[in-house]
């Protein structure tokens, strides 16, 4: 099933899988236990996110990714196992920006995981791997995924992969309906180059990068 997009206030929201039981837990964050938009460039940036994957960017939103049946969750450049993150995350974004600098209530938003380590950063032949794109508007019941969640899964001897979660909202600030195109193949996200990803299909789609988040994961072989 599809996961569930719940919104609270000024579009502070969360990601959840349809599968999880009960109601949708809402999670309010403030100021104080986000992160500053200038730390999250700089961590993209000394994770070389930023050129290699996307461009520099001004954050309207922090975004949080958790796995609450491992007790792991994101924390811009943090290591967690494979294993942590078998399952669809629930996601937390909230807005952390002037009135003036907010999109507009009622855009479509995209979330989307890209793996530009594939096979290994040092041989990133793969790269970018598309895991996951999930779409829709704040309260919508559920998500649309052009791509379904696929775990990360770095093989064996590859050293440490980047998995960049990235939220993103269309540069037109229009609150239509989308209707994305979906990757022709994960594999360079349908692309014929090495390191061609969500940079190209984003701009093709029309959508820019509104919020970022990342972490490091390995194989237990190395």
């Amino acid at each position: 099933m599809a996961p569930v997009f719940s919104s609270y206030l000024l579009l502070i929201a969360q990601l959840v899988h349809a599968a999880l039981a009960g109601p949708i837990e809402q999670h309010v964050l403030n100021s104080a236990q986000a992160p500053k938009g200038s730390d999250i460039i700089h961590e993209l940036k000394r994770a070389e996110i930023i050129p290699t994957v996307i461009d520099a960017f001004t954050p309207k939103f922090s975004m949080n990714l958790t796995w609450p049946s491992a007790n792991a969750s994101t924390s811009l450049g943090n290591t967690l196992k494979p294993g942590d993150m078998q399952h669809v995350p629930d996601i937390i974004v909230y807005d952390a920006t002037p009135s003036a600098l907010k999109p507009a209530k009622g855009m479509q938003y995209t979330v989307i995981l890209t793996d530009p380590d594939a096979p290994s950063r040092d041989n990133p032949e793969w790269s970018e791997m598309c895991h996951w794109i999930a779409t829709g508007h704040p309260g919508q019941p559920k998500l649309t995924e052009p791509v379904h969640y696929k775990p990360p899964g770095p093989p064996p001897k590859t050293g440490k992969h980047r998995y960049v979660f990235l939220l993103l909202a269309p540069a037109n600030g229009t609150t239509e309906e989308l209707h994305l195109q979906r990757p022709a193949d994960r594999k360079h996200w349908g692309f014929e180059h090495e390191r061609e990803g969500v940079r190209k299909w984003a701009q093709g789609q029309g959508l820019v990068v509104v919020g970022a988040n990342f972490v490091y994961s390995q194989n237990e072989k190395q």
